[in-house]
């Protein structure tokens, strides 16, 4: 193994691999409303990207592009877009979660919009799950518990 990360293979097979991991996350999500899947399930698998991008690389490479507070902009966000799409209905003076995009558009089945509002609710929840849960991941990876005397201390890992 060497000081950052993985061995040269496992690196390289990360390269190539988790770009198509995300990308079936983004697939999960998209088309969740149509096929088993969605918001939860996508943010999840794209989670599971940047875990694999951090596990093989080191915490520093993912530390370049993703810093803590963007990641909890993003959950932040993906909360925000859940709440703005359940609330925008009663801004207009119709009933909370109303699906104000199936009644714009009309039924058209099995096709990409034909879920409505809820392809929104989905891109929010994955947003916020995959921030979720790759944050959780990260601080539990830099973190350790130190037991002295009886008191508990969380620090940092070197």
């Amino acid at each position: 193994m060497n000081e950052k990360g993985m061995t040269v293979i496992v690196k390289t097979v990360t390269r190539y691999i988790s770009g198509l991991i995300f990308l079936f996350g983004l697939y999960i999500l998209l088309f969740g409303h149509l096929t088993p899947g969605g918001g939860f399930a996508g943010g999840v698998i794209m989670a599971g990207c940047f875990i694999l991008i951090t596990l093989s690389f080191g915490k520093e490479e993912i530390e370049k592009f993703l810093k803590h507070k963007k990641v909890t902009f993003l959950e932040s966000l993906g909360a925000l877009i859940f709440l703005i799409m359940s609330f925008l209905p009663v801004i207009f003076g119709k009933d909370y979660f109303l699906n104000i995009i199936h009644q714009k558009f009309g039924s058209i089945y099995f096709k990409f919009l034909s879920s409505g509002n809820i392809i929104i609710y989905n891109i929010g929840i994955a947003i916020k799950v995959m921030a979720g849960i790759f944050f959780v991941f990260f601080i539990l990876s830099i973190t350790r518990v130190v037991v002295f005397k009886g008191d508990y201390k969380i620090v940092k890992r070197k």
